[in-house]
């Protein structure tokens, strides 16, 4: 079954809400965003998760020791790397990585194997923004997937997604925007999205 990640998670309520949802993983951006969190926040909303429910720090191009920083104080399970980061880089982290890839061609899927990450985040190509564009991409580009598990985030919403996991066999979904309403976490659409994800196959 197919896991979901839920990003832009900005109050410990709608965390729990998700979780207790069947969300598998949940996304604190640590990066300059309308979804950014601040440590007390973010480490308020670790503390209150089930213990099997994945804290994933996003940062852009942040300096390592900083993210070592925060990932120690808010009990960060894995980190997620949207920026220009190299191999080098993410190789320098002891938490599982997972490094996104904004993809407008087949030519953005290639050199992929030197990058150590546990998976790869497929995002939607944006000049201006590094994700959270709310659009999706042709993902017949990934029917040459990495050996490493494939997680598809870009445009989804609880209309699509289903349709997404049938395509791509992702390892994992990834949604930001798709579950908001006027900017904020929309509850029904949270539980809609995850329904959806998971029972479609």
């Amino acid at each position: 079954m197919v896991k979901v990640k839920i990003c832009g998670i900005k109050t410990k309520e709608d965390a729990l809400f998700a979780a207790a949802a069947g969300a598998d993983a949940l996304g604190l951006v640590f990066a300059p965003s309308p979804r950014r969190v601040d440590l007390e926040q973010a480490k308020a909303i670790a503390l209150a998760l089930p213990p099997f429910v994945s804290r994933v720090g996003v940062f852009v191009d942040e300096d390592r020791e900083t993210v070592e920083k925060i990932a120690r104080y808010c009990g960060l399970t894995a980190l997620q790397f949207h920026g220009s980061e190299g191999p080098g880089y993410c190789q320098s982290f002891n938490l599982p990585v997972l490094k996104a890839v904004r993809v407008r061609s087949r030519e953005d899927l290639q050199g992929l194997e030197r990058f150590p990450a546990a998976a790869f985040v497929f995002d939607t190509f944006d000049p201006c923004l590094p994700g959270g564009t709310g659009r999706t991409f042709d993902w017949s580009l990934l029917e040459m997937k990495p050996a490493v598990p494939v997680i598809l985030a870009g445009g989804l919403t609880e209309d699509n997604v289903a349709l997404a996991v049938m395509k791509v066999r992702p390892y994992a979904v990834d949604v930001s925007g798709g579950v908001e309403t006027g900017g904020r976490k929309d509850r029904r659409k949270i539980a809609a999205f995850i329904a959806a994800a998971k029972g479609c196959c």
